[in-house]
């Protein structure tokens, strides 16, 4: 190893170290609590939790401004990028978990505050989320019926709602449910999905290959199921397509606020390809939208909706699974 490697090695352990001090006893007590899904500081150096069954609290700890700043400095070195007056955004994954975190300093905020989405810890089972209250039992047994027939889902809410985290449950019942040899195929653009399938492949975007050119991509690593994180753009076109030929089983998720707005929201994102509204083939590749949303007592899966069809002049045709007792 050269003089130059073990010196790269040194620093980063050093920056580690430094960044583990930085972040205070209280969140890392935070970062390392199963239960806790995000930990926030507000520029007025309080901090927060969100917790997956009981949302947000405060914490009793505080953090000085100085010891942000320095916090966020380290940080960006730690992923050879700047966070300053001129470039007051920071959006890493922290090296020694890989949450994701987004920092921002002034003068688009009056101090510095940054996010911490955590990277899963364990995952769930849906037999915890009935125990916690997030999904009655009809609606676990309708999406064990579903994931048995290898039917596509859709997890839709807004931002925060716990999508990741359900669609994580729900990638262990599917592999639990799969033959040994069944290949898994997974896309994110943030490593966030946690697969244990024997036979699986997880892929990630960089600057230069996007989720399209992934989906492409994935079609030549002969999957049997194909899990996308979460669509945002003209990617969608390439899942609805490989699913909708000879591909089933798959799991994604969207940004929408219902069930019913995640069919909308998908026929954007498939319009972002520069393709006319595409309701058939949405029809034909998605059976079942999964609706989670937070409120202050935690999350809670609002909605099942099963997609039967579409017919031109009519709409789709769809019927509803209860999620609440």
């Amino acid at each position: 190893m050269s003089p130059s490697a073990i010196d790269l090695q040194q620093r980063d352990r050093r920056l580690r170290d430094k960044l583990r001090r930085e972040l205070g006893s209280d969140v890392l007590a935070a970062l390392a609590d199963p239960a806790v899904v995000e930990v926030m500081l507000n520029a007025d150096g309080e901090l927060w939790v969100e917790r997956l069954v009981s949302g947000v609290a405060q914490l009793d700890g505080t953090m000085s401004r100085s010891q942000a700043e320095n916090l966020l400095g380290t940080v960006a070195a730690l992923a050879d990028a700047e966070i300053n007056e001129g470039r007051p955004l920071l959006e890493v994954e922290l090296p020694f978990d890989g949450s994701r975190f987004h920092g921002v300093v002034p003068p688009i905020s009056s101090g510095p505050l940054f996010a911490i989405r955590k990277r899963a810890i364990r995952v769930h089972t849906l037999d915890e989320y009935v125990g916690q209250g997030i999904l009655e039992p009809q609606g676990r047994e309708a999406l064990r019926e579903a994931l048995g027939r290898r039917e596509n889902l859709v997890i839709c809410g807004g931002t925060g709602s716990g999508k990741t985290t359900l669609a994580n449950a729900l990638l262990r019942e599917a592999v639990e449910m799969a033959g040994p040899s069944e290949r898994f195929v997974i896309l994110e653009d943030t490593v966030e999905l946690q697969c244990s399938a024997a036979n699986h492949v997880q892929l990630r975007t960089t600057d230069d290959i996007d989720l399209t050119r992934l989906v492409r991509a994935t079609m030549r690593l002969r999957p049997d199921r194909i899990v996308i994180g979460e669509i945002r753009g003209r990617e969608a076109l390439a899942l609805l397509k490989a699913w909708n030929t000879g591909h089933p089983g798959g799991l994604t998720t969207v940004h929408a606020n219902s069930a019913g707005a995640a069919l909308s929201r998908i026929d954007q994102l498939v319009q972002e390809a520069g393709v006319p509204s595409q309701p058939q083939l949405i029809a034909d590749s998605v059976d079942l939208i999964v609706s989670i949303a937070r409120h202050n007592g935690g999350r809670r899966v609002e909605e099942l909706l099963r997609v039967e069809g579409y017919e031109p002049g009519q709409g789709y045709r769809l019927s509803r699974i209860a999620a609440e007792g």
